[in-house]
């Protein structure tokens, strides 16, 4: 789940897009077909210092939150790799090599 780390309390529009940087609550405006690339605004100043391993973004009510990232990437691989605990193993014992005897086939009679 979430936590809120600023109360700003922003109006959101649903025809921009927010993002946060360390300076401050920047919005741009949606790409739509058709329609010039927009430039971004600042929304807002705020002094929220980022920690890594958080992703912060502007919840519904306007305010700053973060939530914890997920593992992604080499790093999920890594976790996955781990080893178990180690269980004993028995090998089935190994086959003899066993020499059949050939039955010689009786010779023809004269």
């Amino acid at each position: 789940m979430a936590e809120k780390v600023a109360k700003l309390g922003l109006k959101r529009d649903n025809n921009f897009m927010y993002f946060i940087l360390e300076d401050g609550v920047w919005r741009v405006p949606r790409k739509q077909p058709g329609k010039a690339k927009g430039k971004r605004e600042k929304v807002a100043a705020h002094a929220v210092t980022r920690d890594s391993g958080f992703l912060y973004f502007l919840d519904k009510a306007g305010d700053i939150a973060r939530a914890g990232r997920a593992v992604g990437g080499q790093k999920r691989k890594q976790a996955a790799k781990k080893p178990a605990a180690k269980k004993a193993v028995k090998k089935p014992a190994a086959k003899k090599a066993v020499k059949k005897a050939v039955a010689k086939k009786p010779g023809k009679k004269k």
